[in-house]
């Protein structure tokens, strides 16, 4: 896993940035966060923050950014899109980095070195109930990643939930002193799958502004198609699958015994389905 910078350290790690992190955590200052990120004057920034983060733009669609965000939200060249054909094939909703937990709920299962209640995470006693034993997929997005995500499967989206809440950071400094998942503004969908059972899809919001925009109106699902966005914010997505479903890539087992990420790409094949289902 990459060091955190300076300021996340700082942030997260020492009591003058604690205190400054609340002030940074609070609705009015992200609202404004948001307004400025929105407008043409934040466009200065778009340059900056392609060459610090070496981002390939030739591999997006090329057009003219009104903000920041329109930026961040850019979309890729369709080229440059091809998840993986085979449907038994379990692919990655995005770009980032993934780790793989299995799921116990009578020991809480542990996500960068804190504890989470399944049900809490959900709020949802009897869908929590249904992924005992199965796997929880954590998706880290960097702020060089592609921030649009697509659906793992076709199906049907059987729940929307909605849960809000206190935006704060994802990065790898602030889990080790609040628990994120919380505190952050998060969007789940249940979706009844065609290959790998009910599957719970999340997207996690995060520090200043960390907006969620999913396309919420849809009962029938694709796989590979365009589920949402986030805007400007390090996010992240959870896929729980349950047990016996899915046969993860070995070296992402490996990976995350160790307590590693395994970076991964949007629509590539990261596990399949099993072929006897517990």
């Amino acid at each position: 896993m990459t060091k955190d910078p300076l300021y996340v350290r700082f942030l997260y790690e020492t009591t003058p940035g604690r205190t400054l992190l609340k002030t940074l955590a609070r609705p009015l200052f992200s609202r404004r966060a948001a307004l400025f990120l929105d407008s043409p004057w934040s466009r200065w920034l778009i340059p900056l923050y392609i060459r610090l983060h070496r981002i390939p733009m030739d591999s997006y669609v090329s057009e003219r950014y009104r903000s920041f965000n329109h930026f961040f939200t850019r979309k890729r060249n369709c080229l440059y899109i091809n998840p993986d054909p085979e449907p038994s094939h379990f692919i990655s909703p995005c770009d980032g980095y993934l780790s793989v937990h299995p799921i116990n709920r009578e020991s809480r299962f542990c996500i960068k070195h804190l504890d989470y209640s399944l049900e809490k995470l959900l709020r949802d006693p009897v869908l929590a109930d249904r992924y005992e034993n199965g796997l929880c997929l954590i998706f880290r997005l960097a702020p060089h990643n592609y921030h649009r995500y697509c659906y793992p499967d076709s199906g049907l989206a059987v729940k929307q939930v909605s849960i809000p809440g206190l935006l704060h950071s994802v990065r790898p400094a602030a889990l080790k002193t609040r628990p994120v998942f919380l505190e952050n503004a998060r969007q789940y969908t249940v979706i009844d799958s065609e290959q790998f059972g009910l599957l719970v899809q999340m997207e996690v919001g995060a520090l200043l502004v960390g907006k969620i925009h999913n396309y919420g109106d849809r009962l029938i699902i694709e796989r590979g198609t365009e589920k949402g966005y986030f805007e400007f914010g390090g996010s992240t997505i959870l896929i729980l699958a349950e047990q016996g479903i899915l046969d993860m890539h070995q070296p992402i087992l490996n990976a995350s015994q160790k307590g590693l990420e395994t970076a991964v790409t949007y629509g590539e094949k990261i596990a399949a389905r099993k072929s006897e289902r517990v």
